[in-house]
């Protein structure tokens, strides 16, 4: 399995949901699932994650040394599935698809894995003050994640 989480800057919420699935993953014994992250925009890539999504995913026994990049068309043909976070991240990923047989990648939101039809948004975190809008973030990530896994593991 080949999983690729897509925000828009890959500093946040893309780059916590691949530490969280590679922990799922592994804790589940699926050590040969290749787990990344990407952005949509060019901003954060050659970057590590926003300091305060690391706080994060350290406060929860988790690590990242993952480095920003963006989306390529490559992408759609390598992963199984490409998950964006939120409505606007499913439409650029949507747009960029390329079109016919070679793009394999499903290409749906985190969310549908929430459980919680008024929940499927993994609201970005970044312009929020302080670090309470991280973890709830990471607590809808956590989730996702497990459901994913035990609905495809």
């Amino acid at each position: 399995m080949k999983i690729l989480f897509v925000c828009i800057g890959n500093s946040c919420r893309s780059p916590m949901a691949e530490s969280v699935m590679k922990s799922v993953a592994a804790k589940h014994n699926h050590p040969d699932w290749h787990i990344d992250s990407a952005a949509l925009r060019e901003w954060n890539v050659g970057r590590s994650p926003e300091e305060r999504a690391l706080q994060v995913l350290s406060e929860n026994g988790l690590t990242s040394d993952h480095v920003g990049r963006q989306i390529c068309s490559d992408d759609f043909c390598r992963f199984d599935y490409i998950f964006g976070m939120d409505e606007w991240n499913l439409a650029d990923l949507m747009e960029l698809a390329p079109a016919g047989e070679q793009c394999r990648a499903k290409i749906e939101l985190l969310g549908n894995y929430r459980g919680k039809e008024l929940d499927k948004i993994i609201i970005d975190p970044y312009f929020e003050h302080g670090i309470h809008g991280f973890r709830r973030c990471f607590d809808q990530i956590v989730i996702c994640c497990e459901n994913f896994v035990k609905a495809h593991g």
